[in-house]
């Protein structure tokens, strides 16, 4: 894919700055190791998952389900739900969210913001991750009507297709010199769509993926977990697009640990999401034993200006028993010696 890093200068639709997301090394060891990060946060609506979003409505309408005037339903915790929004906006659709409370509350006003009818599965405040509920309430409502289109982001192909152009851009940013790539598994499609395109352009890198302590993707035991927009809960179906024979490791990291790192990362001037806190935390925590010269790029799927009333909050934090000085500090340590080394390794 020649020139995938290069943007138009002007463009007439927002999602004609999906992609071309910029590289930053975090981190590195005094062996020429180093992390970096893929900023997907520099997409529109700050996530990765409108590409998906816009990959995942191009396959609908190339299959006659949706047109002019139809109506998209998707359960969501909000990331995918702001990228169906932006794609509903500019082509016409009317988009139902199918959401919980569980979702940060910035990406629900945000959604709404942009047009979207929001329909709580639940709506008495629970904090409840309802994944199924959401999945089979999205279904009901969209089964037998015309022109109406559940894109069902966790069985869709076109989830992982959205995600190809991402391999192409890291294989022309780095001339095909990465050595492992780790991200975060909910759907699965980020990770995994990246991954197995990445994997026809360069050989012999190493897939890791990484979900919250709770779910159940990797094995139990399951339990409710904070992290949003990632993960498989109990109750809910893994995703036919998580592809455990592409994956290599898969590996847990708790709230405490993900969202430590979250906060820590911020003072670096850097605010990252949720489950990107436990995909760097897991980074971080395996780069210095790693071979001289490896380098590894973590898949970071959105930004932390979402969880201004939740990560960030301490109130929010101290309440659910997640805040963690402690953590933060040893998070801070690790990171203040790898930038160190990244300084006088460049």
């Amino acid at each position: 894919m020649p020139g995938a890093l290069q943007r138009p200068a002007v463009v007439s639709r927002l999602s004609e700055l999906i992609g071309h997301t910029p590289l930053l090394e975090l981190a590195a060891t005094d062996t020429g190791s180093r992390l970096l990060l893929k900023l997907e946060m520099f997409n529109p609506t700050g996530t990765a998952k409108i590409r998906m979003a816009r990959a995942m409505v191009d396959a609908a309408e190339a299959a006659g389900e949706l047109r002019a005037g139809g109506r998209i339903i998707e359960s969501t915790s909000g990331n995918t739900g702001l990228g169906l929004s932006v794609i509903a906006a500019e082509r016409g659709y009317t988009f139902t969210a199918v959401v919980d409370h569980h979702a940060a509350p910035d990406k629900l006003r945000g959604m709404r913001a942009l047009g979207t009818e929001l329909v709580y599965v639940v709506d008495d405040g629970t904090e409840e991750l309802a994944t199924a509920a959401r999945e089979e309430l999205a279904e009901n409502m969209a089964r037998g009507q015309d022109n109406t289109v559940f894109t069902e982001q966790h069985n869709n192909p076109a989830n992982g297709v959205g995600y190809y152009p991402v391999a192409h851009e890291l294989n022309e940013a780095l001339d095909g010199r990465i050595d492992i790539l780790i991200g975060a598994v909910g759907t699965g499609g980020a990770l995994c769509g990246t991954g197995r395109e990445l994997s026809r352009l360069i050989p012999g890198f190493t897939v890791i993926g990484v979900e919250p302590e709770g779910s159940i993707a990797f094995g139990g035991p399951a339990h409710d977990y904070h992290q949003s927009g990632t993960g498989t809960p109990e109750g809910a179906e893994i995703g036919a697009l998580v592809d455990f024979d592409l994956i290599d490791e898969g590996v847990k990291v708790g709230d405490i640990e993900a969202f430590a790192t979250c906060r820590a990362v911020a003072r670096t001037g850097l605010l990252i999401g949720g489950s990107a806190g436990g995909v760097v935390h897991e980074a971080l925590t395996r780069l210095a034993d790693l071979p001289p010269g490896t380098t590894m790029v973590a898949l970071i799927n959105d930004g932390g200006e979402k969880y201004m009333d939740t990560v960030f909050n301490d109130d929010w934090m101290s309440e659910r028993d997640l805040l963690s000085p402690a953590a933060e500090r040893e998070i801070d340590e690790l990171l203040t010696k790898l930038r160190r080394n990244r300084w006088t390794t460049c």
